[in-house]
């Protein structure tokens, strides 16, 4: 054999295993990072197949992957940044997958000056500083804008509102000193560190719209069964279980 032959064959050796071993990159919705990272090992033992998370509000996800960011799953946390991926030719299948539902809650510290979370407690004029979500980046704080003004409390409350980039930030700033109180996840308030160190009252769904989470495969992924294969994973009935213990509720 030529010895030019023979070093593209062992070059081709060396390098392969290594494209076929690429991870695969998830663009996910910040709620989604309590929980994500487990189930993401648990795929990894199952199949073999390597992924890791990326977690941001929705709608900075979305430009990035408009921008030709190397992602191949997208976990929003609604399903219109998805639809407008698929609207791009960016994404597929023709709608969204729904793959979980949010669920709003108030959550305050335990060492707060203030009662504790309940409706009344947004009325209370000595709650001065409320974290939410960019309601113009993140489905989160769509909902908790909806959830105030069907409350007739979004006027009084604006000048008040702490914005967040996304719903982990605005737990971040609910269990600091920056907030009195935060309309953030229930997967945030779930978590060890603000379950030990505050109580949440769940928002009553009736007062915003259904924060219905939806899951696109990215067109230039170079993986797509290994994709599909993870998709199909997050929908398994352990996983949605799993999601449903740390707060996502199922939405079959």
């Amino acid at each position: 054999m030529p010895r030019r032959s023979f070093s593209v064959l062992v070059w081709l050796a060396l390098v392969a295993p290594v494209y076929a071993q690429a991870p695969l990159h998830v663009a996910a919705a910040a709620d989604l990072q309590p929980l994500l990272p487990s189930i993401l090992r648990e795929f990894t033992q199952e199949t073999g197949i390597h992924a890791d998370g990326t977690y941001k509000d929705s709608a900075m996800l979305t430009t990035q992957i408009l921008n030709g960011a190397p992602f191949d799953l997208f976990l929003a946390a609604d399903l219109g940044y998805p639809q407008r991926l698929i609207a791009a030719g960016a994404a597929s299948p023709a709608k969204p997958t729904p793959y979980a539902q949010g669920t709003l809650v108030l959550w305050a510290r335990k060492d707060s000056h203030l009662p504790r979370p309940s409706l009344a407690l947004l009325r209370d004029p000595n709650l001065k500083r409320l974290a939410i979500a960019d309601p113009r980046r993140a489905p989160y704080g769509q909902a908790a804008v909806a959830a105030l003004k069907s409350l007739h409390l979004y006027a009084a409350l604006k000048p008040r509102l702490l914005l967040a980039e996304n719903i982990a930030q605005a737990a971040q700033f609910a269990g600091s000193a920056n907030a009195d109180a935060g309309l953030i996840s229930l997967t945030s308030a779930l978590t060890p560190q603000l379950e030990s160190s505050g109580t949440y009252f769940v928002i009553p769904r009736g007062l915003y719209p259904p924060i219905v989470q939806g899951m696109v495969i990215v067109n230039s992924t170079h993986q797509r069964a290994d994709t599909q294969k993870l998709a199909d994973f997050l929908l398994s009935a352990p996983v949605q279980a799993q999601l449903a213990k740390g707060g996502l509720a199922p939405v079959h």
